[in-house]
């Protein structure tokens, strides 16, 4: 017979990195504001993030991204979500195996602090302006 004892197992914490606030043009990551799109990594955030056509995100803009290799990728569009995700671009993405969530800025930030408490390989790739 047992003795009715179990050993608890907790989950290794991975590092994550939290946004502090966000708002139009500004967003705020562990302490440090940023005034210029980004793109949030687990441990580390890529500053200055610019795509090659403007307000239409292409592959091409997220090679960092993909040498990450992500479970999932929070986009944040802007926030009037002006910026366009094309249907090609969010289809390679899943077909590498990334879960792709699109919102708004607002809406990506809050997804984002949410879902890193879960997911140890989560980045965020967002547009701070329209």
């Amino acid at each position: 017979m047992s003795s009715g004892r179990f050993r608890l197992i907790l989950p290794e914490r991975h590092p994550a990195m939290h946004i502090d606030n966000y708002r139009f043009g500004r967003i705020d990551i562990e302490g440090q504001s940023y005034d210029a799109d980004v793109i949030i990594f687990p441990d580390h955030v890529q500053a200055h993030w610019w795509r090659q056509s403007g307000h239409r995100l292409a592959l091409e803009d997220l090679a960092t991204v993909l040498a990450e290799r992500p479970e999932v990728l929070v986009l944040g569009t802007g926030c009037y979500g002006r910026m366009q995700v094309p249907g090609e671009t969010l289809d390679c993405l899943r077909n590498a195996g990334i879960d792709v969530r699109v919102a708004d800025t607002g809406a990506a930030v809050e997804a984002f602090n949410r879902l890193q408490q879960t997911c140890a390989r989560i980045v965020a790739a967002v547009h701070l302006t329209c």
